[in-house]
């Protein structure tokens, strides 16, 4: 029976790392399990409980891993049933631990690129909310006492804020029913959602990069532990996001099947897999090595994911920067421009 048990990367981390480090030093399973029951809390606890109660059943820890799919992906619990299997636990365990740092570490840089964009989002949008409610009404009471004719763009701003302050509660529910129907429609469309969103430019080669990186790295995991090269790619197709890499990982493995290389399969997909990264996997499968050049693959593919994310960074900073300058220009001066044109009026003495 499956359960609902939800823990971080973070905390995947934490419990792979303590777990594999105390079994290496020779404790027992349980004896471990217990060890890290009296120093965990929460969601962690829940899942060690869990899975020594599976142990004391009889059952091996990737079925106890396996009811926790919210927990554990197919691509862990395969590489813990392989090790099992194989007697190698704490190795795989380490190497997972391994991967899950690396991958904290690549959606850290991932996460660190997107702060700034976001932040600079977040102030803009404070600054025009802080306008249309406390600002502007009291501009708009202003020029209304004063009986001027106002700018078009100044007539706008002042309905827009009369609007939003007379209706706050309708156009609070307004937002909140758009970012409801947002979600919905995404998880429905989450498909073509994505196609699109991969289709832009300055996002198509990164999100390409980042799924090569999480593909090869991946193979490496699960060809090092053991596992049958037909069966990594199974697995490894879950972990990319865009729908050609994800065709090309499938294509490839009927290939496999049918008896040809890796490489082969690849090559029909040249547009998505650059050619350089097949000649290196062509090159592993003759020295028989292929998992020692999935993962160079995936240091060459993080590599070029950090330089993609900087040149973007640099890219995104001035063009955000010269958009809010724009808005917030054209919000102050909807408000100044009618107290230039009153000052014009107004004849010396």
């Amino acid at each position: 029976m499956k359960n609902t048990v939800h823990i971080s990367a973070q905390e995947k981390l934490y419990l792979i790392s303590n777990l594999g480090t105390l079994i290496a030093s020779g404790i027992p399973i349980i004896e471990a399990i217990d060890s890290l029951v009296d120093d965990s809390k929460g969601q962690i606890r829940k899942l060690l409980l869990v899975l020594k109660d599976d142990l004391n059943q009889g059952k091996t820890i990737a079925e106890s891993f396996a009811r926790s799919p919210k927990a554990f992906d197919p691509v862990t619990i395969n590489l813990i049933k392989a090790s099992e299997e194989a007697g190698t636990l704490e190795t795989t365990l380490k190497d997972i631990s391994t991967s899950v740092a690396k991958d904290l570490e690549f959606s850290g840089k991932v996460k660190g690129a997107l702060a700034y964009p976001v932040l600079v989002v977040v102030v803009l949008i404070s600054v025009i909310i802080l306008n249309l409610f406390f600002v502007i009404p009291r501009i708009g009471r202003v020029f209304a006492n004063l009986n001027i004719t106002l700018p078009l763009p100044t007539k706008i701003l002042i309905a827009v804020s009369r609007f939003t302050t007379q209706n706050t509660i309708a156009v609070i529910l307004a937002i909140v029913a758009f970012f409801i129907a947002a979600t919905i429609l995404y998880k429905a469309k989450r498909d073509i959602f994505l196609r699109v969103f991969f289709s832009l430019p300055l996002v198509s080669q990164l999100a390409k990069e980042i799924d090569l990186t999480r593909f090869t790295r991946s193979m490496s995991l699960l060809l090092s532990s053991g596992l049958p090269i037909v069966e990594a790619l199974e697995l490894a197709k879950d972990v990319v996001a865009r729908s050609d890499i994800k065709r090309a990982i499938v294509e490839s493995k009927k290939e496999v099947t049918s008896g040809k290389n890796l490489s082969d399969g690849l090559k029909h997909f040249s547009k998505v897999i650059p050619g350089f990264a097949i000649r290196i996997i062509e090159a592993g499968e003759k020295s028989g090595t292929l998992e020692k050049s999935m993962a160079e693959l995936s240091e060459q593919f993080d590599m070029r994911v950090s330089n993609r994310l900087k040149t973007l960074t640099a890219l995104i900073e001035p063009v955000l920067l010269l958009v809010v300058g724009l808005m917030v220009g054209g919000l102050m001066l909807a408000i100044i421009a009618p107290i230039y044109n009153l000052i014009g009026k107004i004849s010396p003495r």
